[in-house]
Parts: structure tokens; sequence; C-alpha cells
């Protein structure tokens, strides 16, 4: 069985390698499997068929819809326009700008290649004409990209509620908020040091109570998308799947009646591009439910459970494998892949060590996050790369310092669980 199990990992590996895309390869590797295994091929159908009838997947159509509407309805120069007016004067002020639009958009998306296509190219521009290095931009912009899967909500969150099967969407969107916002607080400490080592631009003037206040009108409607969401699960006015229709509906009476910046031809090209994307992801997903039987055949999570308890004696021991381990596949896979192989064979691993399951799932979101911007391959350096047309061997050489701190609050994060879970517990889901 090991060697079987290492076979079809190389197999995978090769698959992926030469190009052909994660579904695809996911799915050459489960009728693969089926055919050593002796499985019969006629259960692929009904596995595609049940790994995607959940109803909690229903809210991340929801979620991207929301925020294709957000961002046709042109909000994101308001949010950047606000954070502008807060953090424009500090030193390195359009980076601060960069990753604060960041953050507040993350609670719009909740996708890290959303906010690299969707901000980026703004973002990209305003620090050049503000005397930045291209490719210094671009970094700032990849890194903060990464804090819109963190802070809710969050389309890994959902699968890996989901996936984990006892761990609840709402929970994991209220654990997630410390974690985005130490991270964002990180990058923008970085970002102050290379501006004082650098000299980089800022400011010269604070902006006026009254140009903040302007800025804040402006951009309240945006703003209050995440605080209804947020506000109504944690009030059990709506459930987390439920919140993805009101942020649909929000949304829509924001853009197109309220501020009047969206046509009724750009909802539908935001309706068409949410089925696109939606499509990816549940294709995925239904193909990793058909990988779970050659998993559980290999007896894969039986092997690795036996040999953390051979080799690995101690809770902290075993989180640092996980981080290793994490970090050099979310360096290969996507998140979402990765999420669906992964976590039903780590989670009873983790559970045997007394290992919460919502902090894992944190660690295991972050981990993956990270991992969207760390050479060589970095999913989120490819589309930043695109939409900012810099070299992707400039970008390399700029995110290093990026992926350091993002380290840091990945060790937090790991070795100080109240992080992720003080919310949660202060709103009675732990």
């Amino acid at each position: 069985m090991a060697i079987m199990a290492l076979a079809l990992l190389v197999g995978f590996l090769i698959v992926v390698l030469i190009g052909v895309p994660i579904g695809f390869a996911m799915g050459f590797i489960t009728i693969a499997s089926f055919s050593a295994l002796g499985g019969s091929i006629l259960i692929i159908p009904q596995k595609l068929f049940s790994g995607v009838d959940n109803f909690t997947y229903l809210c991340i159509p929801l979620f991207i819809l929301a925020s294709e509407i957000m961002s046709s309805g042109k909000l994101t120069e308001k949010i950047i326009h606000f954070c502008n007016c807060l953090v424009g004067h500090i030193t390195g002020g359009l980076a601060h700008v960069n990753v604060m639009a960041s953050m507040f958009f993350a609670g719009l998306s909740g996708s890290a290649t959303a906010d690299a296509s969707g901000l980026g190219p703004i973002e990209i521009e305003m620090m050049e004409k503000g005397g930045y290095p291209r490719d210094y931009a671009a970094a700032v912009t990849a890194a903060s990209a990464i804090i819109g899967p963190i802070i809710p909500p969050s389309g890994i969150m959902i699968i890996y509620a989901v996936v984990a099967g006892n761990v609840s969407v709402s929970a994991m969107f209220f654990g997630g908020i410390l974690p985005g916002i130490a991270l964002g607080a990180c990058q923008m400490a970085l970002c102050y040091y290379l501006a004082k080592k650098h000299n980089h631009p800022k400011r010269s003037q604070r902006a006026t109570l009254g140009e903040i206040w302007g800025a804040l009108k402006e951009t309240l409607p945006c703003l209050l998308l995440p605080v209804i969401i947020l506000g109504g699960i944690a009030s059990g006015i709506f459930t987390a799947t439920e919140s993805g229709a009101v942020a649909v509906l929000y949304a829509l009476v924001v853009a197109k009646f309220l501020l009047k910046t969206l046509t009724w031809r750009e909802f539908w090209n935001c309706c068409i591009r949410t089925a696109k994307t939606t499509a990816n992801v549940l294709f995925i997903i239904a193909v990793a439910s058909s990988m779970g039987w050659a998993i559980t055949t290999l007896q894969i999570p039986q092997q690795i459970i036996a040999f953390c308890m051979e080799y690995i004696h101690s809770k902290a021991m075993f989180l640092i494998f996980v981080n290793i381990l994490l970090l050099m596949i979310g360096m290969i896979l996507d998140q979402s892949p990765a999420l669906l192989i992964m976590v039903p064979i780590l989670l009873p691993v983790a559970l045997a060590y007394g290992v919460d399951p919502l902090h894992f799932g944190l660690l295991v979101c972050l981990n993956l996050t990270v991992g969207l911007i760390t050479p060589p391959v970095g999913m989120t350096l490819f589309v930043t790369a695109n939409v900012g047309r810099v070299k992707l061997t400039d970008l390399y050489r700029e995110i290093w310092p990026f992926v350091g701190v993002s380290l840091v609050v990945l060790v937090l994060i790991t070795f100080i669980p109240q992080i992720t879970l003080m919310v949660p517990r202060l709103l009675g889901y732990v």
C-alpha cells in the first residue's frame, strides 16, 4: 500500500508539473487509483455529485458575486481614497494605503486572487505615480492580497468547515479576525521599516478631519458589508450560509440603486464571471471527494498517524511538522485542492494530539495562504505579475521580506492559540 501511495503521489506531481490543470490532474489520479485498487469506475459519478451536494457550499458563489458587484461598481477606488486619508501621511504612506485597503477589501472578497486582480492594478499604478519602484509596489500588492482569505468572509474557511465536519463556518469566520489584523499590522510595520531604509515618499500633509469624514461617508456603504455579515451571524439573525445571500442583496442595492455605479449589463457580466469561478472551485471539490476513496483505501491517514506517533512525541513538534509540510504544499497547489487533499489526512492526527479543530483550521488556512506568495510557484505572484506588468523574477526578489513577516505571524498563531480562539470563545462558539 505504501508503494502504491507513493507511486500515485509521484504521478500526481508529474501531471501537475507538466502543466495539466489541477482539477484534471486530480481526476487523472482518481481514475488511476480506482483502476489500480479494484474500485468500480461507476462509483466516481456518485462521488462527484455527493462531493458538492452540501448546502453550505451555496455561500461560495454568493460571496464571489457580492465581491464582483462591489468591484464592478467601482467601490474599490472609494476604499483606497479613504485609506489614503487615514494613513497616507505616514512614512511609506502609499504602501500602508495598499495594505489597509486590502484589509478592508478582504471583508468584501474573501479571496487573494480577487484582491490582487481587483485592487492590484489601481494600487500598483497609484504607488508608481507616488514615486515607488513598480516591482516593490507589486510585492506589497501580492503580500497584502493574502489577507483576503483570512479576514472573513473566506471561501477556504467554508471549505475547511465542511471537510472537517465538526467546525462551524461562523466560528471559522470569527476566528480569522485577529489573525488577519495581525498579518496586516505586521506588513505595515515592515513597510514602515523599508520606507525608512530606502527613503520612500509620503504625503506632506495630513488629511483634515473634514476630508477624512467626507471619505468615510463615501466609503461607509462598502465598509458596512462585513459589519452586516458578521453582526447578523453573531446575533443569530441569519446563518453563515444565508449571509452570502444578504451580502449579494446589499451589494446590489448599494452599487445599483444607492451609488448608481453599476449597470444591468455589468451585473450580468458579474454573474457570468461568478459562474465561471464557482465552476472551477466546485469541480475541484467534486474530484477531491472522489480522491477520498483512494486515500481511504490506501490507509494514508492511518499511515501518517502511525508515523507521527512513532517519531513525533509532542504537540509542539507535530505543529512544526504540519507547518513545514503545508508550506511546501502551498507553494505547489492552490488552496482549495490542498485543503481537500490534506485536511482529511491531517485533522485526525491533530485531534489525536489534542489540537483544537478550529485552531487547526485557521493554522491550515494561513499556511496555505502564505504559500500563495512563496516562490518558486506562488499563485498570487503570477496573478500580480500579470496585472502589474512586472517581471516575475523582480517580484520574487521583492517578496521575500513579506514572506518573512507572514511566517512570524504564522509562528505566533501556531503557539498562541488564543489569537484564533479569543473571538469565537467570547461569542460562545468554543
